[in-house]
Parts: C-alpha cells; structure tokens; sequence
C-alpha cells in the first residue's frame, strides 16, 4: 500500500522531444509551434517514401537474384510514341520526384525495366508531350521512347512487323497501377529518327469539367474570346521565374465552353468543360485562366477583365487570386504530322474499356447516391424557405434562398465575405522584380 502510494507522488513521466525541451515547447509561439508540426509531418513524409523506395530496390535485387542478367546488347530497337492514360487524382503528378514514388513516371519506367522493354531511363531517348502537375489526369498523354524490339531495324518498314511486334500495352498494363494504362502506340517514321513527343507535337487539347451551377456560362463564354490568339500570359499563369521562364507569349488557337450532353445542359448539375487548345501552355496557366473564368460566371468579374489581365502594359502586376482546382484538369489531345493514327491490341483495348466501365460504374453509383439524397435535402430547404417567405408577408416564393453552390469548391481558397474585384487587389511582384530577385539570388550564390 505504501509502496502505490509513493508511486502516486511521483510526478509523470515526461516525453522527449529531439531538439526541443517540452518546457521550450510550451513556451512557443502558437503560429511557430504549428509551422514545426508541418514542417515534421513533411520531413516524416519524406522519409517514409525514401524508405518505400529502398525497400522497393531490394526487393527487386532479390527478386532477381539467381537469375541471368537480361543481355540488351543482343536486342533490336524500334523508336516509337506511346498513348498512355491515366486518373492522377492520388498522383503528385506526371514527372519523378526523388522522395516520392507515387508519380506516373515512376510506374511507368518500372514497369518498363521490370518488363526489360528498356535497360534504364538515359537510354532510352524518352520524351513526354507534356507535364501535368498534382492531381491532374490525362486521356491523350504521349511520349516518345525507344523499346526492345522484335524485328532488325531492316524488317521494322514490313506491314507485317506491326502486327507481329511484341504487344507493348498487353506487357505494360499487367505491371502498371489501375490508374494507368497503355492504350495504343505508333512506329516512328525512319526519316524522322531524333523526332520527340514533346518539341514535335503541334497541338496540346486541355478539358476542365465543372457543373453548370449557378454559372452564367454566356458570360464564360464570351470571356473566352477575349483568350483566343497570341497574348502574354504573365498574369494568367504561375510565373517560373526560378527556373529561367522569362518568356510568356503563348497562342491559344481555341477556347470555349462546351455542354457534355446538349440534351441535358440547363440543368444545375448539368456537366460543361473549357476545351482549350494552343501549341504550349505555362505553368498553372490553365488552372489560372479557369479560376478567374469562374469568378466571370458568378457575376464577380465581367468578361473583358480576361483583356485587361492579358494587358501587361497597362498592368504590369499580377493581381492576388486564387487558381481553379486541379482534379478536374485533364490532357486530352496531342496532335502530330504523323499519317499513323496508332496501332491498337483490340484484346487489350477491351481490357482497358472493360476496365474504365467498372470504375465508371463504381463512380457513378457514388453520384447518383449523393445526388438523391442531395435531391431530398434540396426539397427540404425549398419547402422551409417557402413558408419562411408566406409567413415574412411575401405572395410569390423566389429563388433568393436556393442553394446553389456546385461550383465553389473550384476556386481554391478562403471565401471571402466581401468580394474586392480583380483589379483593385493587392498585386503580386512585376515580372521584372523577379527577374531581378533571382539575379541577385545568383550572384549572391556565386560568392557563396
């Protein structure tokens, strides 16, 4: 008895904490004390995928222990470009990252040394068509690439080596996550041995999905006009300055909004995408050009402020705004003066088609859940909101309580009570601040 209650006084056990005291903790500013757990949950992050990624190289080590070493100096080659579609909802994007494995590269180049199509990613002359960024998806992604061939490069022009090559999706898909997949790929014209998915493509096809919502999609429409042509988009993407973009004129060949369904396009759930096309595109410059179409569509904007934004001269600051969201982004064309429109495994396509039926399937199920139970609430309000308005003396009931908020979960950000228009908003630095920020940046690092 005695011994329990001495153990009862004995004050409690305290946690160590590397680096920091739990007194020093405790005496820390809140903002820095939260800015130190984010910055540990990063390092801890970071740490978990460079030992999933030493722990996924040994395994291959061991899994190929005992066996011979695959001899590539005996192989034939055939240079070609490769359709690859994939959901990059859960991706931290298209291109490696060194502490994270979870980017479609990644996927892509380990199935393809473990499937031995190539001997590493340096040698095999890989080109992608473009880089899309955390959570975006592609449906028309093309890269350029030299594979392991059947056939000597002497037989690779005979009709007959294309239906008898090795089937590079089939091979691909069986190693590759559900979010990605092969689709098609095209033999590369002899005369044209050093052309690239990227420097050769012509023609780069965007689509951003949203719901029609309250969005006046007559007023996005016109604001799309204003983007049509070659302009400086400084204002309308992220400015890379860091990385030597210093160059912002693209042309947009096409931009406008279109219904999915023609037949269904007044409803508020009634599904739109800004199809946008040019020859290249900036860094954000999709998602920039979408957040400040969608503030033209709530009646915030009108649509020649797309105009003033593109006017550098006259406004030579980026205004403060918030981007749209990047789930909804997709690549969706590329386009080449290649005559070969692909060459497809019609097993394997329907594989893949069987594939995305399902998940569509799953998903739409999903939708179709919540829009009912969304329907029922709705009616709910609506019958409340009623009453309200006979009982407040009003004969007619209106639409000025409906909710109708499909489409604020797309701009990214904190709503703000009070809307400040574009151009009365704090600015961001000039294009040639930054310019001068990272000169200095340099040359301090030269003498460093």
């Amino acid at each position: 008895m005695k011994r329990a209650e001495k153990m009862e006084k004995l004050p409690p056990k305290q946690k160590k904490t590397k680096g920091l005291k739990r007194e020093e903790l405790l005496n820390m500013d809140k903002n820095d004390l939260v800015e130190k757990i984010i910055q540990l949950e990063a390092h801890n992050e970071q740490l978990k995928n460079i030992i999933s990624k030493n722990l996924e190289n040994s395994s291959d080590i061991q899994t190929g222990a005992g066996k011979r070493k695959f001899d590539f100096s005996k192989c034939h080659y055939r240079r070609l470009l490769l359709r690859i579609l994939y959901f990059g909802w859960n991706y931290q994007g298209l291109a490696v990252q060194e502490d994270s494995t979870q980017t479609i590269e990644h996927h892509l180049f380990h199935a393809l040394k473990k499937s031995c199509l190539i001997e590493s990613r340096e040698k095999s002359q890989y080109h992608r068509c473009g880089r899309t960024d955390k959570g975006v998806s592609a449906f028309g992604q093309v890269i350029s690439i030299t594979l392991r061939s059947k056939h000597a490069p002497s037989e690779q022009n005979l009709p007959s080596s294309i239906s008898s090559e090795m089937p590079y999706c089939k091979i691909l898909n069986r190693l590759l996550p559900k979010e990605i997949r092969a689709v098609a790929w095209m033999p590369i014209p002899d005369e044209k041995p050093e052309f690239s998915a990227r420097f050769d493509c012509k023609k780069r096809q965007y689509k951003y999905y949203f719901p029609k919502s309250s969005l006046d999609i007559n007023a996005m429409r016109d604001a799309c006009r204003h983007l049509i042509g070659s302009h400086d988009f400084r204002h309308l993407c992220k400015m890379d300055v860091g990385n030597n973009v210093t160059e912002f004129r693209r042309e947009i060949l096409k931009a406008d909004i279109e219904a999915l369904d023609q037949k269904d396009c007044n409803s508020a759930t009634s599904m739109y995408t800004l199809t946008i096309e040019g020859n290249a595109f900036l860094w954000h410059q999709i998602r920039c050009i979408m957040g400040v179409l969608l503030l033209v569509g709530l009646g915030r904007e009108l649509p020649s402020v797309i105009t003033d934004l593109l006017d550098v001269q006259t406004n030579p600051r980026k205004p403060q705004y918030n981007m749209a969201l990047d789930v909804p982004l997709n690549l969706f064309h590329c386009s080449y003066d290649v005559e070969n429109s692909g060459v497809y495994d019609q097993d394997e396509l329907k594989n893949v088609i069987v594939h995305l039926q399902s998940e569509w399937t799953i998903h739409s199920v999903k939708t179709t859940m919540i829009k009912d139970c969304l329907s029922n609430l709705e009616e709910i309000f609506d019958s409340l909101s009623k009453e309200k308005e006979i009982g407040d003396g009003l004969e007619n009931a209106s639409d000025r309580d409906r909710v109708m908020a499909h489409a604020d979960c797309l701009l990214q950000g904190v709503k703000p009570r009070n809307y400040t228009p574009l151009l009365k908003r704090e600015t961001c630095s000039s294009l040639e601040e930054r310019i001068e920020y990272y000169r200095k940046k340099r040359k301090v690092a030269d003498v460093e």
